[in-house]
């Protein structure tokens, strides 16, 4: 009985310690990455993460709306330009990729009509293996 409960224990300091790791080394990839989004555009306030292995993609979907400049930014690793974003619309067409710009951090998109949006993101597997996916997003002021 002792023995298991010491077992339970050290597993769950193990989880536990991994999850700190994870969340500081995340917080440094959005403290980096939010130096893209500079003073001419605010911050939706959200921090789209993901733990993201070579083979994975993250998904997260939004409303751009009409008549407004979005910035993405987009980082991972100790270095910009390890993670492709690419854009797009409900019918899956692609509408933009930092992958045809070098892997660019951050990119404006032009939002003539309200659309609704996915974007995705991948590790560039040249780059980096695994690690914490961040994506930022601010409109112009």
């Amino acid at each position: 009985m002792k023995r298991s409960f010491l077992l339970l224990s050290g597993l769950a300091i193990m989880v536990f310690s991994n999850t700190l790791l994870a969340q500081d080394i995340c917080g440094e990839i959005a403290d980096r990455c939010e130096q893209h989004v500079t003073a001419s555009y605010i911050p939706d306030g959200q921090f789209y993460r993901a733990l993201l292995n070579e083979d994975e993609t993250a998904e997260f979907e939004l409303t751009l709306y009409g008549g407004t400049t979005y910035r993405v930014a987009a980082c991972t690793g100790a270095t910009d330009g390890a993670l492709i974003f690419s854009v797009y619309d409900k019918e899956r067409n692609l509408l933009f990729t930092n992958e045809d710009h070098d892997n660019d951090p951050y990119w404006d998109l032009a939002v003539t009509n309200t659309l609704d949006v996915t974007i995705e993101g991948h590790l560039d597997n040249s780059k980096v293996g695994s690690g914490c996916a961040v994506l930022l997003i601010g409109f112009k002021r």
